[in-house]
């Protein structure tokens, strides 16, 4: 039975090693995915990328890459939105070299513009990324624009759901601790999961809904939204993993969950692996 993987977004403080020791640090950690961090820009050579997939591989773990955080989807510069697409490109080299995957990007901000504006910017520069992948022949590579947690910033669900409608090979990348951050912490209930949930059942189909791409860690907050990434111990700001988990068991949806937690990615994704498995149990 096909189930949801988990894995860090990066290394947490308890890594001490080389890229190339991560497969047997997430296998040890018993995890079973591993997203690489390119948010900074795309560094890793073709060989090296290519010799980290195959271990990864051979330890049965599913990577996906973040791209790097200055892609803006929607901005009012072409200048701006073609650099985006090669970094879109960039991403998907090293991603190709690594066996294939998924590929998390921002979508950008909403500065100068409205809402609606932004949105229709993003859904023109997703066709080209994706033209623009094909004529490479990158298509093993999967694009999820992410949720974001900054009011300003272009990535409520809704917005992120219609990015996705541009194409049906796009899944969403769905940050729950940006979601919550961003609407200064709605995220409690079941109740609340399940909103989120339908509405992803809604607009994309349940085939693809199931598979989505997530992040998830607890999130500080201000009335702009996000301000830092916490770690499971917090207990002050959610959103809590565990009626998540509990939902993806029971609707037997398959996300790739990475955890994002600050220097506990690997040890909290650890954690919600153990508690989804205990959730399976009783379906």
């Amino acid at each position: 039975m096909k189930t949801a993987i988990f894995g860090p977004a990066g290394n947490s403080r308890s890594f001490t090693g080389s890229t190339l020791n991560v497969p047997d640090y997430i296998e040890a950690m018993g995890l079973d995915a591993y997203e690489y961090q390119c948010g900074r820009g795309v560094r890793i050579k073709a060989e090296k990328a290519g010799a980290f997939g195959a271990l990864a591989a051979s330890k049965g773990i599913t990577l996906s890459l973040h791209a790097p955080y200055y892609i803006s989807l929607s901005s009012l510069k072409e200048e701006t939105r073609l650099g985006s697409i090669r970094y879109v490109l960039e991403s998907a080299a090293a991603m190709h070299a690594m066996g294939g995957g998924e590929i998390v990007l921002h979508s950008g901000s909403c500065t100068g513009q409205t809402r609606e504006q932004a949105t229709a910017l993003a859904k023109d520069t997703l066709k080209r990324c994706l033209d623009a992948l094909d004529s490479e022949g990158y298509t093993d590579i999967t694009l999820c624009p992410e949720t974001m947690g900054k009011i300003n910033q272009l990535g409520t669900l809704e917005e992120v759901l219609e990015l996705c409608s541009v194409d049906e090979r796009l899944i969403p990348c769905i940050d729950f601790g940006h979601l919550n951050a961003r609407t200064l912490g709605s995220i409690k209930t079941s109740e609340d999961y399940e909103a989120i949930f339908d509405a992803m059942e809604d607009s994309l189909g349940r085939e693809r809904a199931a598979r989505f791409h997530s992040h998830f860690s607890k999130i500080e907050y201000t009335a702009g939204g996000e301000k830092r990434h916490l770690t499971f111990e917090d207990q002050l700001f959610g959103p809590d993993p565990i009626p998540m988990l509990r939902l993806v068991a029971r609707r037997g949806y398959t996300p790739m969950i990475i955890c994002e937690s600050d220097g506990t990615q690997a040890e909290d994704a650890a954690l919600m692996k153990k508690i989804y498995h205990e959730f399976l149990k009783e379906m």
